[in-house]
């Protein structure tokens, strides 16, 4: 990925500079990092038009593991380099 290229994500749907397998997958991020309630028949053709199932069910595993990361992060008001608030576990005793 670009600097160029991550500066289209905002706007990924009328992007000409992104690929239409790039597409897929930053709407996939979107659909799981938001309302994944509206996961469709859709969203998983588009998908397929682009991706094999390997690849789809990798690509959400990979998805959904920096979505988790990003909201530890959040809800444990850590900072990127920062310290972790929690105590650690020998000085915890």
């Amino acid at each position: 990925m670009t600097e160029e290229k991550i500066a289209e994500i905002p706007h990924y749907r009328t992007s000409t500079k992104l690929s239409a397998r790039e597409k897929a997958a930053i709407h996939y991020a979107e659909v799981l990092a938001g309302n994944h309630h509206s996961a469709d028949q859709a969203l998983f053709d588009e998908l397929r038009q682009q991706f094999t199932e390997a690849e789809i069910v990798d690509l959400g595993l990979r998805i959904m593991t920096f979505v988790g990361y990003g909201r530890l992060i959040y809800v444990m008001g850590l900072e990127i380099g920062g310290t972790c608030p929690l105590p650690h576990p020998k000085t915890a005793e």
